[in-house]
């Protein structure tokens, strides 16, 4: 009878012998793999996995086995347009963050940008059916956020980065006191003879953004101020660009501005510059992040610590214990924290 490339023969089922013999193992190292026990090296368990994939072999004890074999690979969806996100050096950091943890672990990172929350969600319902994940780490919590139950329906393990949701099924990982860092940036403003401070957020759905924008407004009217001008954004350069020049025009003009990243604080800062203004002499600039790009800018750029490195390194390892692995709890700072450079300045006297 012939058999094919993989060394499958057509009409014959395959055995577990076929299957070591494919792979170079001893039967009792593939059913190692498959029941998740044992020493194997990552390598040698993925190529038994990938050996019985080629083969077909799926008896219904295997089978079973199968489904329950664990992935050793974590799922990061991002709601995010390709061009944003390769434009935004946070899910560079965070990511940066993340494998840190997971690859001396034998861990891999699987992400994903998907356009919307069903999208999302639909994808969610398709790595768990597939069993191509043991667990994910999700963003951009909104209101109302719908993943934290449809992954515990799904038993698929999960963290949560940043503002928690109401009744929340998945631990919260981040910075404590989140609003600490918009209360030292209109602190230091404030300090600075700044009166005119405007705003430039992310989308109004997310919770992150109704926190610091809600911080933001009471900080304001503590310090006796005016309720500041407010512009949401999709994070996006061109939405930073529009937003600064539209806040530039007004008859009023911001002698501050804050951004709710450090990527839309540099496109605001050479929006500003366009137009004809000298930061910090004409207007001060704050972004939050504290990415490494702010360090390289002329002016060097002022913005909130938010540990994005060490929370996604946090995230990590509150998932990876959460799929079984023995790790210590992480530990983070209490609040994000205000880095004081040279993109803000005295307001100017006119």
């Amino acid at each position: 009878m012939s058999g094919d490339v993989s060394g499958r023969k057509t009409g014959v089922r395959p055995t577990i012998k076929a299957v070591a013999a494919a792979a170079g193992v001893s039967t009792a190292a593939v059913s190692q793999a498959f029941n998740d026990k044992g020493r194997l090296a990552e390598a040698t368990r993925q190529r038994i996995l990938e050996a019985a994939l080629d083969l077909g072999w799926s008896p219904s004890a295997s089978a079973t086995a199968l489904r329950s074999a664990r992935t050793r690979t974590l799922a990061l969806v991002v709601r995010r347009p390709t061009d944003v996100l390769g434009a935004d050096p946070h899910f560079s950091e965070l990511i940066t963050g993340i494998e840190g943890e997971l690859a001396p672990r034998g861990y891999g990172l699987l992400l994903h940008l998907v356009a919307d929350v069903e999208e999302e969600g639909a994808l969610y319902e398709r790595l768990a059916a597939e069993k191509r994940v043991d667990g994910a780490v999700l963003t951009d919590a909104r209101a109302d956020d719908p993943r934290p139950a449809l992954l515990t329906r799904l038993g698929l393990p999960a963290v949560l980065l940043g503002a928690p949701t109401p009744h929340a099924d998945v631990p919260v990982v981040g910075l404590g006191n989140q609003g600490a860092g918009v209360q030292e940036v209109v602190g230091h403003l404030r300090e600075l003879g700044h009166t005119r401070i405007a705003y430039v957020a992310g989308p109004a759905e997310l919770q992150h953004t109704r926190l610091r924008l809600a911080v933001f407004e009471e900080t304001l009217a503590a310090a006796g101020l005016a309720p500041a001008a407010v512009r949401h954004t999709d994070f996006s350069e061109a939405a930073a660009v529009a937003a600064t020049r539209e806040l530039l025009a007004a008859d009023e003009r911001p002698t501050a501005l804050v951004y709710a990243n450090d990527s839309m604080a540099v496109c605001g800062i050479g929006t500003a510059q366009r137009a004809g203004l000298r930061v910090p002499d004409d207007l001060s600039v704050v972004g939050y992040d504290n990415l490494p790009l702010g360090r390289w800018l002329h002016p060097r750029l002022t913005t909130v610590d938010q540990q994005v490195q060490r929370v996604g390194a946090a995230a990590a390892r509150t998932l990876l214990a959460r799929c079984g692995e023995d790790l210590p709890a992480a530990r983070l700072d209490d609040r994000p924290r205000l880095v004081v450079r040279e993109s803000t300045g005295p307001a100017p006297l006119n």
